[in-house]
């Protein structure tokens, strides 16, 4: 939007600007219905002028509306036009006219009083110009509630990020944040106002569940001005434990387990011996095949009796001999009954005295 006029001007410069306005037709010319039930939509950041269509029964061409403003601290309308609005609203088909900002530097100046007015046209005709009531953005918008809003659970606390509802500079205006939080089932607190989109939330019980809403409220930098916000939807988030319920959360887990582990261990003894017998049967190692039956079940042609002949014999073992020496008894005084020879030699053929 061009800038708005000082409040005063001389009078050739009240003459001298008024060139380049619009000048609405007699009322006498008027051959249009007039727009009607024009709304100024004013929310957030959001810029925006609504009316009621206009047609004509007898005329099928199609209707178009042009939109202007003008300042409180001026006499002369402009068109809302892409040069000086970066919005063409000259000849539009809808029936709204949308203002709002890309950026601070775009769209209505917010500190100012502005009037909107739209006409409808058809062909050589036009209606009589309806006029919206004035306003002022700061004043008259709607303050939505913060954005993002981001909630980490901490010890004992809760920390909430969020955006403010729309960018503001500084120069001008500011947002302040209301809390409102309660622990479910219980009663509402609010807190003081954060001017800071970080926000904790401290002194909160262990292991609850606290339940907040978020509230911004703008505040005009050099007027005593304030202007609430609506609340945020209700968010719900449970508080993380402190040093001293962890240790005793990891102490009952502890013992938890210990006992969970001992039943289990117990329960399988307890069936093990109660059900021994089963157990053998069913880890018993099932019965081999001799060998002999083994190689003539795979060479049926060999004799059977050969084949428990084969390898059946024993084999030779190795054992220590024992020799056992008697004397006579009248020869027993001062001699050994007996003695033992070791004999560390196999032998496979009896001895005398050999056991």
């Amino acid at each position: 939007m061009r800038p708005p006029p000082p409040t005063l001007l001389p009078p050739l410069l009240l003459l001298l600007s008024g060139f380049g306005a619009a000048a609405p037709p007699a009322d006498s010319l008027a051959q249009l219905p007039t727009p009607g039930n024009l709304k100024v939509h004013l929310y957030n950041a959001q810029q925006a002028l609504s009316w009621e269509p206009v047609s004509l029964d007898s005329d099928p061409r199609l209707v178009v509306y042009q939109v202007q403003y003008k300042y409180s601290t001026s006499s002369n309308w402009y068109d809302v036009n892409k040069e000086d609005s970066k919005v063409d609203c000259t000849n539009l088909t809808r029936t709204e006219c949308d203002f709002t900002a890309n950026s601070l530097s775009e769209g209505f100046p917010r500190r100012f009083n502005i009037s909107l007015r739209v006409r409808a046209k058809l062909g050589g005709l036009v209606s009589a110009w309806a006029t919206a009531p004035w306003f002022e953005h700061y004043r008259n918008a709607t303050i939505g509630p913060p954005e993002n809003i981001r909630v980490t659970p901490e010890e004992g606390s809760l920390i909430i990020r969020l955006s403010a509802p729309f960018d503001v500079p500084a120069s001008e205006a500011y947002f302040v944040y209301y809390v409102y939080y309660w622990e479910k089932a219980g009663d509402k607190q609010v807190t003081d106002p954060f001017e800071s989109n970080f926000i904790t939330l401290n002194d909160l019980k262990p292991l609850r569940v606290y339940c907040f809403q978020v509230q911004a409220k703008l505040i005009l930098t050099k007027e005593n001005i304030s202007r609430p916000g609506h609340l945020s939807k209700i968010s719900c988030s449970k508080t993380a434990a402190d040093a001293s319920v962890k240790l005793q959360q990891d102490i009952l887990a502890a013992v938890t387990t210990f006992l969970v582990l001992s039943v289990v261990v117990g329960s399988c003894l307890f069936l093990v011996l109660k059900y021994r017998g089963l157990v053998k049967h069913w880890f018993h190692s099932p019965p081999s095949i001799p060998s002999q039956i083994e190689e003539y079940l795979k060479d049926p042609a060999q004799p059977i009796l050969d084949a428990l002949d084969k390898d059946s014999s024993p084999k030779e073992d190795t054992w220590d001999s024992v020799s056992v020496v008697t004397f006579p008894e009248n020869e027993q005084e001062g001699t050994p009954q007996s003695a033992w020879n070791q004999n560390t030699e196999p032998s496979h053929q009896p001895t005398e005295g050999v056991l």
